[in-house]
């Protein structure tokens, strides 16, 4: 069973739009500049780092992979495998 959690979204899809046009933007600036690759790879690293974040959020309220998977226009399996399991460290 999943547990769904009633809270307003209205403004995520804006904002998602806001964040990326100003990644596109960074991009922009490092095909010109060299300089700005470790800003761009910085940005890739921690959009990677909360996405898992957000999901492990989402698990703990109970959405399934199937679930997850399907919005991340993706299978079960390959969510499972790309944001749920963390190499031993």
């Amino acid at each position: 069973m999943t547990r769904r959690v009633n809270r307003p979204l209205t403004e995520n899809s804006e904002f998602g739009q806001m964040v990326a046009r100003m990644l596109r933007a960074l991009a922009r600036r490092a095909g010109g500049d060299p300089d700005a690759l470790p800003q761009l790879q910085a940005a890739a690293m921690l959009a990677d780092e909360l996405m898992r974040h957000a999901i492990d959020q989402l698990r703990a309220e109970g959405y399934s992979w199937a679930e997850i998977g399907k919005r991340l226009g993706m299978t079960r399996q390959g969510a499972q495998q790309r944001y749920g399991l963390r190499a031993a460290s």
